[in-house]
């Protein structure tokens, strides 16, 4: 496989999927006004992209290593497009619903893909290229407000964001594909064949160090998809925001997530990965409850940045590290991140939705900071495993 070439296609890809997330929570209040959605709606409509993506990810992380990894990537990008077109034809909310679901099974089914090609691809310098893979996820939820707001000029509509992406993808899967063909050429038959076998969760699970992963991942989800699914509409009929106040405030978030991601690798020269972890998560907890707690506008502006910032290279840190633990398994380790971050989606998105339904949004925005608390005291009890491992591997142990 032309290791430039598969890389591009995944950093491409990681984009187009940062794109697609946060779109929904971007176009939310857009999309509940057409389709006549209620808060328990739009709470649910995460929800089963939640669920989705824990299908998606024990399907993925369990059978993925059985096909060619960019062949699969390629046909799974078609998928998320052909969805991303069926979408913004709907006219009642209970199709949306059941395009959440699909497209949660699709997303998590290339995340798993590329976390396991990157990590594949390059040994050496893991860290830093799966924090640049993340990098340009978040990269793409950076653009996302921005691309909205651009298009909504010309023509106020949530379903032409939706189709304009689509056509985007479609040139990728295409190439992707091209790269997959070229890739099989260089390989021979046997080669081809070697280690596609199913993996196992149940060797995983068993390990300490992997359950609080989860944990942390959990955590991750709920404050990263919670503040993205629903500070928009938190800042528009919580605070008064206008619709362009509030995308523009959020931007700050991805912004955050951005520089993270592009900077932490370079921390690692000077901290070790267990405490980069635990400063890198001291940040994101108190840019959540900086966000819940002001009413100023530039001041939650500087908590979605701080936000941003610790949590944009957590997640990378704490799954190369684990892939650091057991490469072998990194299909299942992405997996089981994916599986725990959707899990934490899905009770944050709900949650807050159901709670909206009671008391006020403003109220139920306590999510978030709730979820930034479980994330700080899971990613210091997983640091610990990190740091005994890396004396550990010093010493010379197995």
């Amino acid at each position: 496989m032309d290791r430039r070439a598969a890389t591009s296609v995944i950093f491409a890809g990681f984009f187009f999927l940062g794109m697609v997330f946060i779109l929904w929570g971007v176009l939310l209040p857009d999309l509940a006004q057409n389709l006549a959605m209620n808060e328990v709606v739009s709470g649910a409509f995460f929800t089963l992209i939640s669920i989705g993506m824990i299908l998606g990810a024990i399907l993925g992380g369990k059978y993925a290593q059985k096909f060619d990894f960019m062949s699969l990537f390629a046909v799974l990008l078609l998928c998320v497009l052909l969805l991303l077109l069926a979408i913004s034809f709907v006219q009642h909310w209970l199709w949306l619903l059941v395009g959440a679901l699909v497209l949660g099974m699709f997303a998590s089914s290339l995340f798993t893909i590329g976390h396991t090609v990157i990590a594949r691809l390059h040994v050496e310098r893991r860290s830093a290229m799966m924090g640049f893979m993340d990098f340009m996820f978040s990269l793409g939820t950076l653009a996302a407000p921005f691309y909205v707001s651009g298009l909504y000029l010309i023509e106020h509509d949530w379903r032409w964001p939706l189709r304009i992406l689509a056509v985007g993808m479609l040139v990728l899967a295409v190439y992707t594909w091209r790269v997959a063909h070229q890739g099989k050429k260089l390989v021979a038959p046997e080669e081809a064949k070697k280690n596609r076998k199913s993996l196992s969760y149940g060797d995983i699970i068993r390990r300490p160090v992997f359950i609080f992963l989860a944990l942390a991942a959990f955590g991750y989800g709920m404050v990263e998809f919670g503040n993205a699914n629903w500070f928009v509409s938190y800042a528009q009929n919580g605070h008064g925001f206008s619709g362009e106040q509030s995308r523009l405030v959020f931007a700050f978030f991805t912004a955050g997530m951005v520089v993270s991601r592009l900077v932490f690798a370079l921390l690692l020269k000077w901290l070790t990965s267990h405490r980069l972890m635990l400063i890198l998560a001291t940040i994101m907890v108190t840019g959540s409850f900086m966000i819940k707690l002001a009413v100023d506008p530039v001041v939650m502006s500087w908590g979605n940045f701080m936000l941003g910032l610790g949590l944009g290279g957590l997640f990378p840190l704490m799954l190369s590290a684990a892939m650091d633990v057991d490469s072998d398994k990194g299909p299942i380790i992405s997996g089981l991140c994916v599986i725990g971050s959707s899990i934490g989606v899905q009770v944050a998105s709900f949650s807050t939705g159901l709670w909206a339904h009671y008391a006020p949004l403003v109220t139920a925005f306590w999510v978030i900071p709730i979820g930034g608390a479980w994330l700080w005291a899971m990613t210091w009890a997983y640091s610990r495993f990190v740091k005994r491992h890396i004396a550990q591997v010093k010493l010379g142990v197995n």
